[in-house]
């Protein structure tokens, strides 16, 4: 049985509720991804925030990323999954809320983020046929 924490890229970089939206440009650059967790000063997971976030909800709408804050752009509880969930709880909870990215928690922590990449390099073609039909193909 593969687990999240087998398929998970360990290790996920937190932006913090109170850097800006240029900071987490930057990180988003330097680590070559497209999406970062958001951290408060608990540094428990409280959202995620993605380069289309900064794009569509920051820059089309006329925001500065230099003054506006992760924080700012948080939405609702965050989906999460345990670390010691199995391959098939994660492909069910990805489609469910039809998402792209997911963050892996043991112990009330973030440890890791699964990401469709990640699902690719561990998961039979059929199961990853399937996520990429439900959350990606209808998107």
């Amino acid at each position: 049985m593969t687990t999240a924490q087998e398929i998970m890229h360990a290790g996920a970089t937190c932006v913090q509720e109170g850097e800006t939206l240029q900071d987490a440009a930057r990180r988003m650059k330097e680590l070559d991804v497209g999406a970062l967790p958001i951290c408060g000063p608990d540094d428990r997971l409280h959202g995620i925030i993605t380069d289309r976030d900064i794009v569509v909800k920051c820059l089309a709408r006329g925001k500065d990323p230099r003054t506006m804050t992760a924080g700012q752009l948080e939405q609702g509880k965050p989906i999460t999954i345990d670390a010691k969930a199995d391959a098939g709880q994660v492909l069910h909870t990805m489609e469910e809320h039809r998402i792209r990215r997911l963050p892996v928690i043991d112990d009330h922590r973030l440890v890791g983020m699964i990401s469709e990449a990640d699902l690719a390099r561990h998961l039979p073609e059929d199961q990853v046929g399937h996520f990429v039909e439900v959350v990606c193909a209808t998107s």
